[in-house]
């Protein structure tokens, strides 16, 4: 299975505009390409990511996570971070006032997106010049604040090694998380035994190589769910053999079985 190493992007958007910003939240909306990297840097504002179309790893100096189009990560003022792009994705950004976001309730981390915050997300997005209404970016903003203080966190975690060939099989495996190859199959495929293959995984991620596929899997099989697919299709689709194999490794990293997983952790 071919992997194609990520390219740091040479486009730079000026995001100067966000940081001088008098608004209290602002925001930017751009298109990236498969394995585009966006280099590590950082905001003085507290920064939320939401991509609403493809899945993107977020690498940053107090966490990483793999994030599908039902979530965002939040990321506070000046925290060190890193776009990895494993499909096309278009991704917003929006930045909220240091002295606001000191006052929201969670840290560094993903959290839900709900229908609501999801519109607001859009509509704080679009360019700052045609944004004078300020009665409504007061109300906006306020009712953004508002909407993403009650989303709850998500144990969407997921370790990323910086060894080359680890990162290609954990590449290879986000693009396509039902992908059949064994540990066995890819030591070989990196001309390494498997006890070599087993030892360089486990150091750079700091789990086993069945733990972290399994996690992968369950964090990804999210989206088809959220699509109204069956649970049994969800299964075979994210490479678990039954539907009663994917509930119950579902409601061990979860905490709910996938039934009551939409109504309680994804609300209406």
């Amino acid at each position: 299975m071919g992997f194609a190493s990520p390219q740091d992007g040479s486009r730079a958007l000026d995001l100067s505009v966000h940081e001088s910003s008098g608004l209290p939240v602002t925001g930017v909306v751009e298109t990236y390409p498969a394995h585009h990297v966006v280099p590590s840097h950082h905001h003085g504002r507290a920064h939320l990511l939401y991509a609403a179309e493809g899945v993107m790893l977020v690498q940053a100096s107090t966490g990483q996570w793999l994030v599908p189009p039902t979530a965002a990560v939040w990321l506070r003022p000046h925290v060190e971070h890193r776009l990895v792009m494993h499909t096309p994705v278009r991704v917003y950004g929006i930045f909220v006032d240091k002295e606001v976001a000191d006052g929201l309730p969670f840290k560094d981390g993903v959290l839900h997106v709900s229908a609501l915050l999801k519109a607001l997300i859009g509509e704080l997005a679009q360019p700052i010049a045609g944004r004078s209404d300020s009665r409504r970016e007061a109300l906006l903003s306020a009712l953004f604040l508002e909407e993403l203080g009650g989303q709850r966190p998500l144990p969407f975690h997921l370790p990323w090694p910086v060894d080359g060939p680890m990162q290609q099989v954990c590449g290879s495996l986000v693009r396509d998380p039902a992908y059949v190859f064994s540990a066995d199959d890819w030591a070989a495929s990196l001309a390494m035994s498997s006890k070599t293959f087993h030892r360089h995984f486990r150091k750079g991620t700091g789990m086993t190589f069945g733990r972290w596929r399994q996690q992968l899997r369950l964090m990804s099989s999210i989206t088809t769910l959220l699509g109204g697919a069956p649970i049994t299709q969800v299964a075979l689709s994210s490479g678990y053999e039954s539907h009663s194999a994917y509930a119950v490794a579902f409601k061990k990293h979860f905490g709910v079985p996938p039934s009551k997983f939409l109504s309680t952790v994804y609300r209406p």
